[in-house]
């Protein structure tokens, strides 16, 4: 990250350091993806008042999603329809979610909710940045690099 600008420039699978809290406040976006390594990715989200991340399963890949500034309610599930993790969750929390679980982070706050994940493998396009979950969801154009290392290929579920 460049602090004179305070953008995020993904660098692909380089080394690469800067500071993730200031990031993750300054971000605008629904999501941007700020580092994609081989067998990891990192990536900035913000979710508006009301908002959501949206549920979905990955069923090869944990995740860890940790909340920088906001408030939200985590659920997770062996389903889309049987959601038996129920937490709230506030600035400073982590979520983590095993692969093949069903999960979802609303916003509850009064705020936009500000959370950076971790992930393996890496999901979306170096240095992808899109402005709303519509339209990331609506983005054909969005799969990792050719240079990623990724599993024998299971889609992943959206709710």
């Amino acid at each position: 990250m460049d602090h004179a600008s305070d953008t995020i420039k993904d660098i692909g699978p380089h080394p690469q350091a800067f500071d993730i809290e200031h990031a993750t406040k300054l971000n605008p976006n629904y999501r941007s993806v700020a580092w994609s390594g081989r067998y990891l990715q990192v990536t900035l989200m913000s979710i508006p008042t009301g908002g959501d991340i949206g549920l979905e399963a990955h069923p090869e890949t944990d995740q860890f999603l940790r909340l920088d500034a906001g408030r939200g309610r985590v659920q997770m599930g062996p389903t889309k329809d049987q959601l038996t993790f129920d937490r709230d969750v506030s600035d400073g929390w982590c979520v983590l979610v095993p692969a093949g679980t069903w999960h979802n982070i609303t916003n509850t706050g009064s705020t936009p909710m500000q959370v950076y994940a971790i992930y393996a493998p890496a999901h979306h396009t170096p240095g992808k940045v899109q402005a709303t979950a519509k339209l990331a969801e609506a983005d054909k154009h969005d799969d990792p690099a050719a240079w990623s290392v990724q599993p024998t290929h299971i889609p992943d579920k959206h709710g």
